[in-house]
C-alpha cells in the first residue's frame, strides 16, 4: 500500500474512534479544507472543525474506502452515519474526498456531498423543499461557521 493510502487509513481510523487530535496530525500546517458546508477552511481552522464534529458527534459511525493514492494526489469514499443535533434527526452523508500531498501529510483536502440530500434528512421539510435552494445551503454554512468560531474562541485559538 503506498504510505498516501496509509496515511488516508489512518486519518479515517482515527475519524471513526473520533480521535480529532490523531486525524489532526495527518494534516500539513497549511492544510485547506473545502466541502459544501466548510467552503474555504485553511490550516487550524481545518484542523478545529474535526476537533468539534468529533466532540460532539455521540453516535457517529464512519464507514470508508480508500480508492488510491500516489505521491500527489488521492481519494476515498466515506459515510458518515449521525444523529443531527440541531433537529435530532439521523443523516446518512456519502462523501467523496479528494486529497492533495506535501511533505508526507495531507495538504488538500476537498469533500464532495449532495447537500440537498443531506439536508432533507437533517432538517426534514424544510430541507426537502428548499434544500436545493442557496437559501438554505447559505443558512446551513452560516451556522457551521458561527459554530465553529465559538468553538475557537471557546478553545481559545480565535
Amino acid at each position: 500500500m503506498h504510505p498516501n493510502e496509509q496515511l488516508i487509513q489512518r486519518f479515517y481510523e482515527a475519524f471513526a474512534r473520533r480521535d480529532a487530535e490523531a486525524m489532526a496530525a495527518c494534516y500539513h500546517r497549511d492544510v485547506e479544507f473545502s466541502d459544501p458546508v466548510f467552503p474555504d477552511l485553511r490550516g487550524d481552522e481545518a484542523r478545529d472543525m474535526w476537533r468539534m464534529l468529533a466532540g460532539r458527534a455521540a453516535d457517529l459511525e464512519v464507514r470508508f474506502e480508500v480508492r488510491g493514492a500516489d505521491d500527489r494526489k488521492g481519494a476515498a469514499h466515506w459515510d458518515a452515519d449521525y444523529t443531527f443535533s440541531k433537529t435530532g434527526r439521523k443523516v446518512n452523508n456519502r462523501i467523496d474526498a479528494e486529497f492533495e500531498f506535501e511533505d508526507g501529510l495531507i495538504r488538500r483536502h476537498t469533500d464532495h456531498f449532495d447537500l440537498w440530500r443531506w439536508s432533507r434528512m437533517a432538517l426534514g421539510t424544510p430541507g426537502l423543499v428548499l434544500g436545493w435552494s442557496p437559501v438554505i445551503g447559505n443558512a446551513v454554512r452560516k451556522e457551521a461557521a458561527k459554530g465553529l468560531a465559538a468553538f475557537r474562541r471557546k478553545a481559545g485559538r480565535a
